[in-house]
């Protein structure tokens, strides 16, 4: 019991739990992608025409592009208060869409629509920002793999969510409006106290070239599916039972990655430490090194927050004031 306890205590402290719970919210932060499903809905509803609908392209795009205040907002507020700020705009910018569509609501002028459409996809930035700013300090030395992936999360959205929508198999197709009102704000509001910076060492780590080629492989994996199973249903008829099957395999796919922070904290670390060994074993070590090496391990993280002025210090006049900059 007590081990279990303490793998559950590794589990819900774990990087990779942050970096996984990122990556499905990034999943549902593609919403200014499904803009031209949702836009002859918009359309036929409202009857805008063609230059109507441009004025509402135009406020998504500076809605998915004007993230100056979700940064902002970030510097200050917890990025859990963040996110929820950022389901609360996508929840009312196209939930009062769905409503003026479907005719729950009355009609509104052009201008506030396009409000509206502004308010909605800008609340993707706080995803985006909130995943970033998380993962990024949670891998300092993997910054560009990190980014990398969870862009590529975001770009396959769209497809995540049309895929979702399609297995509803609604006639109505402002459902796709409501189901990008809702979606991501449920699963952001399910997730956002997993996004944060955890404490422990940041180094690279063992353990972390295979967990980055898990999740590579897993993005290469969905992206090549989805593109498979939107050519299929274009192509052919396929049945309600058939799109079941593929929107299925589809969700197992995103869900896969969970499987690296349970490995590394029930598995991996059987003694419940938080983190894994970071220095090599003394008989791997070349006997001139490892004095050198352990200074870089240990100083590796406290370089990135020292002071200006260390850097002017010669090499071991620099190493004297690390410890300093850390107990600061």
């Amino acid at each position: 019991m007590g081990r279990l306890k303490a793998g559950f205590g590794s589990f819900m402290n774990n990087r990779w739990l942050v970096f996984v719970a990122a990556m499905w919210i990034q999943s549902c932060a593609g919403v200014g992608y499904l803009f031209g499903s949702i836009s002859p809905v918009i359309k036929s509803s409202l009857g805008y025409n063609q230059r109507q609908l441009s004025k509402l392209g135009v406020a998504k795009d500076l809605g998915d592009s004007v993230g100056f205040l979700a940064g902002s907002l970030s510097e200050f507020l917890p990025l859990w208060a963040a996110l929820l700020v950022g389901a609360l705009q996508n929840l009312i910018g196209y939930g009062w869409v769905w409503l003026v569509v479907t005719g729950r609501a009355p009609v509104l002028p052009l201008w506030v629509m396009c409000i509206l459409i502004f308010v909605g996809t800008n609340g993707e930035t706080y995803f985006n920002t909130a995943a970033l700013v998380s993962c990024v300090q949670n891998f300092p030395k993997s910054r560009g793999p990190v980014v990398g992936i969870l862009k590529g999360f975001a770009g396959l959205g769209g497809a995540i969510l049309t895929q979702i929508y399609y297995m509803s198999h609604s006639p109505d197709h402002a459902n796709l409006i409501f189901m990008v009102a809702v979606g991501p704000a449920m699963v952001v509001v399910a997730l956002m106290f997993f996004i944060r910076p955890v404490g422990g060492h940041r180094q690279v780590r063992p353990s972390d070239g295979s967990s980055f080629t898990i999740v590579y492989s897993v993005c290469l994996l969905l992206a090549a599916y989805l593109m498979g199973v939107m050519l299929v249903q274009d192509l052919l008829d396929v049945s309600h039972t058939i799109t079941t099957i593929f929107t299925v395999i589809m969700i197992v796919l995103v869900l896969i990655p969970i499987v690296i922070p349970i490995s590394l904290s029930f598995f991996m670390e059987p003694r419940g430490s938080l983190e894994e060994v970071l220095l090599p074993k003394p008989e791997e070590q070349e006997p001139g090194n490892s004095e050198r090496d352990s200074h870089e391990v240990i100083f590796s993280e406290v370089e990135d927050e020292k002071p200006k002025e260390v850097d002017l210090l010669p090499a071991a006049e620099r190493q004297k004031e690390l410890p300093n900059c850390k107990q600061n």
